[in-house]
C-alpha cells in the first residue's frame, strides 16, 4: 500500500512495554524487605522475589534505596496503617493506644506474611545511614503522635494534670516495638494480647 505523500509520518513506536504488574512486584518487594530487613535483602534477592530482571527493577523503581523508600510508604498505607487510624478514630489517647496494641497483636502475628513490623525490623543491622535515619524518624514521629494525643487529653481533663506525656508515649512505643520483636520470636496473638492488657494497666486514670 502506497502512503499518501502529503500525510504526516507514522509515529515511531515507543519503548518496549513493561512486561510485569508494578503493584504486584511492589508487594513482593514489601514481603522481601519485611522478612529480611533492608541490609540483608540484596538486589538479586529482590529480582528473584519480584520475578523481574535488574534492568526492569531499576527502570520501574530506581535503585534499592529508592525502592525501599517506596516500600515503606506503601507499607504505611496498607499493613502498617492501623496505629494512625486507631489514634485518629478513638475519642481518647487511652482508647487509641489500647486499640493500637490490641490490633498490633493481631497484625504482628497474621498468617501468610512476615511477623512483626517492617519499619522496626528493617532497621536491624542497617548500616546505610540515610535508611537508618529515615526509619528512626518514622518511629519517633509515631511516638510524637501518641504524645500529642496524651497532651490533648491532659488539657481536656481526660488524664491527670501531672501525667508525664513524653514518658508515657515513649513507654507505649517501647511496648509496641517489643511486641514486634516478640512476634518475630514466635509469640502468639494471645500472648501479645495479654501483654497489651498488662501494658494498659499502668496508664493513669482521672
Amino acid at each position: 500500500m502506497v502512503s499518501n505523500p502529503g500525510s504526516a509520518p507514522a509515529p515511531r513506536p515507543r519503548g518496549r512495554p513493561r512486561s510485569f504488574d508494578r503493584e504486584t512486584a511492589l508487594e513482593k518487594a514489601i514481603m522481601a524487605f519485611w522478612e529480611h530487613g533492608y541490609e540483608a535483602t540484596s538486589v538479586s534477592d529482590l529480582t528473584r522475589t519480584m520475578g523481574i530482571g535488574a534492568p526492569s527493577l531499576y527502570a520501574a523503581f530506581g535503585d534499592k534505596r529508592a525502592l525501599f523508600a517506596e516500600v515503606v510508604q506503601e507499607y504505611g498505607r496498607s499493613f502498617g496503617a492501623f496505629p494512625e487510624r486507631a489514634l485518629a478514630e478513638e475519642p481518647t489517647a487511652r482508647a487509641g493506644v489500647e486499640r493500637v496494641l490490641r490490633e498490633a497483636a493481631v497484625e504482628f502475628t497474621a498468617p501468610g506474611r512476615p511477623h512483626g513490623c517492617l519499619v522496626i525490623h528493617a532497621a536491624i543491622n542497617c548500616t546505610t545511614p540515610e535508611v537508618e535515619q529515615s526509619l528512626r524518624d518514622r518511629r519517633n514521629a509515631n511516638i510524637a503522635a501518641i504524645e500529642d494525643r496524651i497532651r490533648a487529653d491532659i488539657a481536656a481533663g481526660e488524664l491527670p494534670a501531672g501525667t508525664d506525656a513524653a514518658t508515657l508515649a515513649r513507654y507505649t512505643g517501647a511496648v509496641f516495638q517489643g511486641m514486634s520483636q516478640q512476634a518475630r520470636d514466635g509469640a502468639s496473638r494471645e500472648e501479645l494480647e495479654a501483654l497489651a492488657e498488662i501494658a494498659m494497666s499502668i496508664w493513669p486514670r482521672t
